[in-house]
């Protein structure tokens, strides 16, 4: 039997001979040598002499798509692979700066397979990838530690960051407005505030999408709060953050009456791996208010418990908001409940004619509060005459459950925490009540006008 003849080895600084071309379709490289030192040739290495490494990587991933496209669908090495030959094709061997840049985009590349690195175990293409890398980092005395190649925002080690992302992609387009957020907000009876700041209250009994879109869904279920009331509230709460890239696989959290956990279903607290802690969950008050910061797709989402009841607040970005498909229309933060589930008359709330005087259709009496009562309860905790304060009064005489004016306050403090504009939100509905209303006084808006013609 004859001994095949050993590959000759080639230093750094020599140039490869010409491997053979495959007499296959699929372009395949051939090793030379063993070990972490061997060279990779391939077709034209004598020709591109310290360029080759591109590819090399080239070839990485088009072997992945032809020899491995099956045994790991998650295992994503293909696209950093091609990700870094895109980020490196256009850099001269020669110019100025090339071995800065090469360096970032190896960094960045060491980065990329270090994020697959658990879904591609026992992938040859990965490992062979990650040999390559250390090879070529020690060619070009690059340090691990250093900044990544910012011209392809998906490819940095900040892909699982919003925020890096879109500074990224800004910076790259010499753009530089900052991403837009929504607002979305479900308490009390409920009160809706939708993204588009449309402020409704709803019937919505069982359960309800809030937000269904490719990145996270939110459903809720209400359950009638009174008999003979249409008026419901909400005692469950379902989220479901969809897995992105390799920054979290997908997570769920469930909270109900009496069991706000600080867990995701799974029992784990955090998305992602290591320390990159892209999505978590934060217990403020144990059994009463959690936050979720979903880092990779710029989300918050505060859920708290008041009462028997729960609430909702949500922020996120709008271009993340709109990514949904049209069979997923159904979203009441994004379009509002539908006219057959509105309570309310175009966003203003009429308050029952009395309180505890006006009895509900099973002849019992409807709340323990009457109007002046109500606004006195609700006034202790929310001072500005708003559509929070009003949605108090409207729940204290629906219900005559106090627990929904801290409900009320809690809403308001969420929208000053994350709502997008800085500036204090404030809905004056026109409350119909007998012919009053119980928004700004008349003397109030008089001097409003007198002052905005005095400008004129």
């Amino acid at each position: 039997m004859k001994r095949r003849k050993r590959a000759a080895r080639c230093a750094p600084s020599q140039r490869c001979q010409p491997c053979p071309v495959p007499r296959s379709p699929a372009l395949r490289p051939e090793w030379m040598g063993m070990g972490r030192r061997a060279a990779l040739c391939y077709p034209g290495a004598d020709r591109r002499g310290t360029l080759g490494p591109l590819h090399l990587l080239l070839l990485l991933a088009l072997w992945g798509d032809t020899g491995y496209s099956q045994q790991q669908t998650q295992c994503r090495i293909q696209k950093c692979t091609t990700d870094f030959v895109s980020l490196t094709s256009h850099l001269n061997s020669g110019s100025d700066g090339f071995d800065s840049e090469f360096c970032k985009a190896l960094r960045a590349y060491a980065g990329c397979t270090h994020r697959t690195s658990k879904a591609c175990r026992g992938n040859l293409v990965y490992h062979s990838a990650v040999l390559g890398i250390s090879d070529l980092m020690s060619q070009r005395n690059c340090s691990k530690d250093g900044p990544t190649s910012s011209t392809n925002p998906e490819f940095s080690n900040d892909v699982c960051n919003f925020h890096s992302r879109v500074t990224a992609r800004e910076l790259h387009a010499a753009e530089h407005a900052q991403p837009n957020y929504l607002f979305c907000g479900l308490f009390g009876d409920p009160h809706l505030r939708t993204f588009k700041d449309h402020f409704q209250t709803c019937k919505v009994e069982g359960a309800w999408p809030l937000i269904d879109n490719n990145y996270v869904s939110v459903q809720v279920t209400n359950v009638p709060v009174v008999p003979g009331s249409s008026a419901t509230a909400t005692n469950k709460i379902t989220i479901i953050f969809k897995s992105y890239q390799d920054c979290t696989d997908q997570k769920v959290y469930q909270a109900v009456t009496d069991d706000l956990p600080a867990a995701f279903v799974d029992g784990t607290t955090s998305g992602g791996d290591g320390d990159s802690k892209t999505l978590r969950i934060i217990e403020k008050v144990s059994g009463k208010h959690v936050e979720m910061h979903a880092r990779y797709i710029g989300t918050t989402v505060i859920v708290r418990q008041l009462g028997n009841y729960l609430t909702l607040a949500i922020r996120m970005p709008e271009e993340l908001a709109m990514a949904y498909e049209e069979s997923q229309d159904l979203q009441l933060c994004m379009n509002g409940c539908p006219s057959s589930e509105r309570i309310d008359e175009g966003g203003h709330l009429s308050f029952p004619v009395s309180g505890k005087d006006s009895p509900n259709s099973s002849g019992q009496a409807r709340s323990v509060y009457t109007l002046e009562s109500a606004i006195a309860t609700c006034l202790e905790k929310i001072q500005v005459r708003d559509i929070y304060f009003h949605s108090c009064v409207f729940d204290l005489l629906t219900t005559g459950d106090a627990n929904f004016t801290a409900a009320a306050h809690s809403a308001w403090e969420d929208v000053e925490a994350l709502h997008p504009k800085k500036e204090r939100w404030q809905i004056f509905p026109n409350n119909r009540n007998g012919g009053k209303t119980h928004a700004l006084p008349a003397v109030v808006l008089g001097l409003v006008c007198l002052i905005f013609v005095a400008f004129l």
